[in-house]
């Protein structure tokens, strides 16, 4: 289990995170709404200046996404970590490695089981074009 000044790190370096994704959530949304890709889309008569500005505007699309996933991960942290079995992986029941807590504090799996998870289950196909 973890001490006191452990758990103290990880509410620190989740509180950083989340407050660093949140104006990468903010600033990302408002970089869009300026830059309208859209608009710049119709606006040339080059296919493949077309194609770059859809591309930019998906590429924004999609770290906003990422940024919002992570945001859910650390908030999640956050309520188990008021909880006594934060830092125990709910698959094996074992301590999860202090290190890897420090590396991820969002972390919900010890390193073997999460390997496992992402063979099995992580791997949703997306469509695609």
């Amino acid at each position: 289990m973890l001490n006191s000044e452990q758990t103290e790190a990880l509410r620190r370096a989740l509180r950083d995170r989340e407050r660093v994704l949140r104006a990468e959530i903010r600033d990302g949304l408002l970089r869009s709404d300026e830059e309208h890709y859209a608009d710049l889309a119709g606006a040339v008569a080059d296919v493949g200046d077309g194609a770059v500005a859809h591309l930019l505007a998906d590429i924004e699309i999609a770290a906003v996404d990422r940024d919002v996933q992570e945001l859910r991960e650390i908030e999640q942290a956050l309520v188990r970590l008021s909880d006594d079995a934060f830092g125990v992986c709910p698959d094996c029941d074992t301590a999860i490695d202090y290190r890897r807590l420090e590396a991820e504090p969002w972390a919900l799996r010890c390193v073997d089981c999460q390997t496992r998870h992402e063979r099995g289950f992580a791997h949703t196909r997306t469509p695609s074009l």
